[in-house]
């Protein structure tokens, strides 16, 4: 997912048949199932994301990244540093408006436009500070890792993030447990290689991780000539599933199959990608949604809420993707009441 400031670019699951099945196996069980969009919060025109998400019971705020010149330090999209950010962005403001309509943010660290922190920051231990002054600074109770492309890999890197998301755990005082997802992108077949590794890492770092969130877009020449968004998808779902199994086994924790489920999240671009011939439209997200319902996902979003919403003779051509529309003929929110139906509010 590429955030860019240019004019480019919760309560209990309602569970299918599989997922209602009585959980089995010796692996611990994650957090509740969640719904909840991303947002890009540099794009400009800044988006009211505190008044677009009300009534989601998550919303994921992206991207911190390291400062282009202060790599230790943590900035939204390398454009606003954090006190900044109260100004330009409003972020304290919108973040209390979620949560006074009952909701709460993710924070995600990474994505694609810039370094996430541990590429950039190789010090251990700023590297810790820079993260905790994000999570301390906004409250946050659910991180999101957004690693891909370079930072993807970057071995030494991945191990330091490993290294400080444990210790980030460790300091949570009891009741406030610091719930960690890895979001990765992903073929039909699966997790590659390097997402295999950045996930192995994390477990033999001691990271007590929520799950992986895979990345249901950008698919490119991995997905057959014919086959849709939806099947592509479930086939990617399927595939991360086993391999979810297999590399919490290799850390010493047996799932159950219901379980690795709960361990999988999936995350579409909704509309009109920006990858040729790739199109999400509503009756393919109901579509994405009823599979997740019945596999018994822990987690649903999409990229992003920004583009919740169709286009008007401002925005541009609809058959590219930008940062503001989906290109398509829809209802605005759409895509929100859809993908997290059965989620919760």
């Amino acid at each position: 997912m590429t955030p860019s400031r240019a004019r480019r670019l919760l309560p209990p699951l309602a569970l299918g048949s599989v997922a209602a099945a009585a959980l089995t196996g010796c692996g611990p069980d994650p957090g509740e199932p969640w719904a909840g969009a991303y947002v890009n919060v540099t794009a400009y025109p800044y988006f009211d994301f505190g008044a677009a998400a009300a009534g989601q019971s998550h919303t994921v705020l992206g991207f911190v990244v390291a400062d282009p010149e202060e790599p230790c330090t943590p900035s939204w999209g390398g454009y606003y540093g954090l006190e900044e950010a109260e100004t330009t962005l409003r972020m304290g403001e919108q973040i209390a408006a979620l949560r006074e309509a009952g909701g709460d943010v993710v924070v995600s660290f990474g994505g694609a436009a810039r370094d996430e922190p541990a590429t950039a920051c190789a010090d251990p231990e700023a590297l810790l500070g820079a993260y905790r002054q994000v999570l301390d600074r906004y409250e946050v109770p659910v991180a999101d890792f957004d690693v891909e492309l370079n930072d993807l890999q970057d071995p030494a890197a991945n191990q330091r993030r490993a290294e400080a998301v444990a210790r980030l755990q460790e300091e949570r005082p009891a009741g406030t447990p610091l719930e960690v997802w890895l979001t990765l992108p992903v073929s039909p077949a699966g997790l590659s290689e390097d997402g295999e590794d950045v996930v192995a890492q994390m477990l033999a770092a001691g990271v007590d991780l929520a799950g992986v969130n895979v990345m249901t877009m950008n698919y490119g020449e991995s997905r057959p000539d014919g086959q849709s968004m939806v099947e592509a998808s479930a086939e990617a779902a399927r595939a991360a599933h086993g391999q979810v199994r297999e590399l919490w086994a290799a850390a010493g924790q047996e799932l159950s199959e219901e379980q690795a489920w709960r361990r999988i999240g999936l995350t579409p671009m909704i509309g009109v990608n920006d990858v040729p011939g790739e199109v999400v439209d509503p009756e393919a997200a109901a579509a994405l949604n009823a599979f997740a319902r019945e596999q018994g996902v822990g987690r649903i979003s999409y990229w992003s809420l920004n583009r919740d919403r169709p286009c008007t003779a401002e925005h541009g051509d609809p058959s590219e993707a930008n940062d503001f529309c989906s290109g398509l003929e829809q209802e605005a929110g759409e895509f929100t009441r859809v993908l997290g139906q059965g989620f919760g509010d």
